[in-house]
C-alpha cells in the first residue's frame, strides 16, 4: 500500500514522503490517525497545495515538544506501591502509572509517550524511563519505586 505521509512518523519517514507499508498498518493506524493519505493524483495535488500548512503544523508540534522536553529535563518521580519485604512488587509499574505520577507532579505526559526499554518494573528501586514527546524529541526521567510501609 502506497501512502503520502502528512507528518513525520518514527521509523517510517518524513512529511511528504511516499512510503510503502503493509495494508493493515496503513488502513488501521496511519489513515485513521490522519498521518497519511493514499497516493493518487487528487491527493498529490491537494498535498502540494497545502504543503506549507503541513510544514507549519509540523514545526509547531516540534517546538511544543521541545518546550515540554525543557520542563521534563532531569525530572524524577516517586511511585509508592504495595511490595513484599524483599522488594518484589505485588503487580508492576508500567507506563500508565508513570504517566499518572508525572501528571500529578504537574507535567503534561500521556501514557503512550512513556517508553520502558526493559518492560514493566517489578522490584523496588531506581529506574530510567524514556519519554518520547515527538518523533525527534526524547528525554530520560528517573522513576523511583518504593514499597508502602
Amino acid at each position: 500500500m502506497q501512502l503520502i505521509l502528512l507528518e513525520k512518523v518514527r521509523n517510517l519517514g518524513n512529511l511528504g514522503d511516499k512510503v510503502n507499508v503493509k495494508p493493515g498498518y496503513g488502513r488501521n493506524y496511519l489513515l485513521p490517525q490522519g498521518k497519511a493519505v493514499p497516493v493518487n493524483a487528487a491527493n498529490l495535488e491537494a498535498f502540494e497545495k497545502r504543503r506549507a500548512e503541513y510544514e507549519a503544523k509540523a514545526a509547531a508540534q516540534l517546538s511544543g515538544a521541545e518546550g515540554r522536553k525543557a520542563k521534563l529535563e532531569g525530572a524524577s518521580v516517586t511511585i509508592t506501591v504495595n511490595a513484599s519485604p524483599e522488594g518484589k512488587l505485588y503487580g508492576s509499574v508500567g507506563p500508565r502509572e508513570i504517566a499518572e505520577a508525572l501528571q500529578a507532579a504537574g507535567f503534561d505526559v500521556h501514557k503512550n509517550e512513556v517508553i520502558q526499554g526493559e518492560g514493566p518494573i517489578r522490584h523496588t528501586g531506581e529506574f530510567d524511563a524514556v519519554v518520547a514527546l515527538h518523533a525527534d524529541v526524547q528525554t530520560q526521567i528517573k522513576v523511583i519505586v518504593v514499597g508502602e510501609k
